[in-house]
């Protein structure tokens, strides 16, 4: 059997971690075994539908580089895709059920189920009362007659027990007697969320279903369904929740379901802070899955290769802001020259470097950034230069003061002048002019440094900062630094 898995999101907003999450599992799950992904757009819930919520679906997959063989976008032999092009097909399956007297139509009131809510002991959770479950067939003649309007619900065995088989939680039974006859077509016409669901993945030759775990009570109504009309169920698997990290008023660390107050949650959120698909792909991965193995870097591509659904965990994974950082820099640090020149040349323009000094800061850089909207951060001294603490110069351990600082300065301006305009040369005159001193290299070099970046941290030492900024450059703030001290 070829596994067909779907993600099938609410244009309801941005997608969530947790919903990139299900989508990767689904993708991999299918991509493992050489099946096929498919997208689906449940956009039913009206009330929520968010305008333009779509695309985001679209652009984060591609994005995320979860590319799917069915969808809206590109066509297939199940479609259509979106479930309100799919409106016609619901109906017929509600009335099938309901002529095989495993459904009925309810005629109950709003006002009526309000009451039944209002009037339930506190604290209780009050389902429907079954109230038009055996109507007669009189009575529903002549309500149907009278136009009153009707929701057909499901009819739920009443004792006995549902149990059904996830790859990941095992065996789950729930009670029947647990099981409220769900509504299955609203008054408008349209499915219920459930309903739609079971008919898509059924009429989509859907044989894997990946989702969270809150789906886990709702699974046995959906069985309930697909043994209704004698329909194959598919196979489950049910994913841990994604928890957060946060501290209340005492410091106190608190572990909680992952939400917006834990920092950034949406995919394109943590892109636009800096952290790479491919980086957020490969952390969210580790959420609940761990390969055969200690390794913890993966490309998309070795993941699909990787990927084992039975090594997904029940326990709840957290979400740690500090972890994705590091996966993200061990992504940064495996990059060509020219990936990293293509993320950090905007960083690079707005800083003003030129291009012969791309292949000093691939070296400079690489290893020391988390990631790439650090850089404009690290080159702001290339662009912006001003009056700064003189107090810069004083460094303890370098053996640093403001007289040895201008000592220094002034045989170092003149070797800038000079010296062969190079990584090496550079390097070499300083040293020199260390050893002609009697100093240390660091009595020299760091007043060159911080007299020339006019901050205490650079990427990279004394020769690395003067190639970036040109001869010129250096010779001119070497000089205004001289002249302040």
């Amino acid at each position: 059997m070829k596994i067909r898995t779907r993600f099938a999101p609410s244009p309801t907003g941005f997608m969530h971690v947790g919903n990139l999450r299900t989508a990767l599992y689904e993708y991999l799950t299918a991509r493992h075994d050489g099946g096929t992904f498919v997208l689906r757009i449940e956009d039913t819930d009206q009330e929520r539908f968010v305008e333009g919520a779509t695309q985001v679906i679209y652009d984060t997959l591609k994005l995320a580089g979860l590319s799917h063989d069915e969808g809206p976008d590109v066509g297939g032999d199940y479609g259509p895709y979106v479930q309100s092009e799919r409106l016609g097909l619901y109906k017929p399956y509600a009335e099938q059920l309901v002529k095989n007297g495993k459904a009925y139509r309810c005629f109950c009131t709003k006002e009526r189920l309000e009451k039944l809510r209002s009037e339930a002991p506190e604290g209780t959770v009050t389902g429907y009362d079954r109230h038009c479950r055996n109507l007669s067939e009189e009575e529903i003649a002549k309500n149907l007659a009278d136009g009153i309007p009707y929701v057909i619900r499901q009819k739920m065995p009443e004792d006995g027990v549902t149990t059904y088989r996830d790859l990941v939680y095992g065996d789950i039974s729930f009670p029947n007697a647990d099981l409220d006859d769900q509504i299955l077509l609203k008054t408008d016409g349209f499915p219920t969320y459930n309903f739609a669901n079971v008919i898509d993945d059924h009429t989509m030759g859907i044989t894997h279903v990946v989702r969270g775990s809150e789906y886990l009570s709702s699974t046995p109504k959906y069985n309930l369904l697909y043994e209704a009309f004698g329909w194959e169920i598919p196979t489950y698997i049910h994913l841990p929740l994604i928890m957060g990290k946060s501290t209340d008023e005492n410091g106190k660390e608190i572990v909680s379901k992952l939400s917006k107050r834990h920092g950034s949650t949406g995919f394109m959120d943590l892109v636009a802070e800096g952290y790479l698909p491919e980086a957020i792909i490969n952390y969210i991965a580790l959420l609940g899955w761990a390969p055969d193995s200690t390794k913890e870097i993966f490309t998309l591509k070795e993941l699909e290769e990787e990927f084992d659904i039975n090594r997904i965990s029940k326990s709840p994974s957290v979400f740690d802001y500090d972890k994705l950082t590091w996966v993200n820099s061990e992504h940064i640090k495996a990059m060509s020259f020219d990936d990293f020149l293509a993320h950090a040349k905007p960083f690079y323009d707005k800083a003003g470097i030129r291009e012969d000094s791309y292949a000093l800061l691939d070296e400079l850089l690489k290893p020391r950034i988390t990631r790439f909207n650090e850089i404009e951060e690290k080159l702001a001294f290339v662009r912006e230069y001003g009056d700064f603490d003189l107090s810069l110069f004083e460094h303890k351990k370098s053996k640093s003061t403001l007289d040895t600082s201008k000592a220094m300065l002034e045989p170092a301006l003149a070797i800038i002048e000079t010296a062969d305009w190079n990584r090496e040369a550079l390097g070499a005159a300083m040293t020199k002019l260390a050893e002609d001193n009697g100093v240390k290299n660091s009595v020299v070099m760091w007043p060159v440094r911080v007299a020339a970046a006019g901050v205490a941290v650079t990427p990279g030492g004394c020769s690395e900062v003067l190639l970036l900024l040109g001869r010129d450059e250096s010779v001119r703030r070497i000089k205004a630094a001289l002249k302040r001290l």
